[in-house]
């Protein structure tokens, strides 16, 4: 359940910010396929990948992580 939660905001904020998927595979350096298997929830992101997607796409890491991912 928590890959798709990633995957979710992935898509949201790729979408948000004007990146196609092979747009931001290309940028990331990870295949098209790897990129939609995240997005769609069967696969979870690793850390550094969750770092390099929100500096392509100028978010924070905070920002990107699901609400209730969030630790205070």
């Amino acid at each position: 359940m928590e890959a798709d939660k990633w995957g979710r905001r992935i898509r949201a904020y790729r979408k948000l910010k004007g990146y196609t998927q092979e747009g931001l595979a290309r940028e990331l350096g990870v295949s098209v396929s790897l990129l939609g298997e995240i997005e769609r929830g069967n696969r979870l992101p690793s850390e550094d990948l969750l770092k390099e997607v929100s500096g392509i796409l100028g978010i924070t890491l905070e920002e990107l992580t699901p609400p209730e991912d969030m630790k205070n």
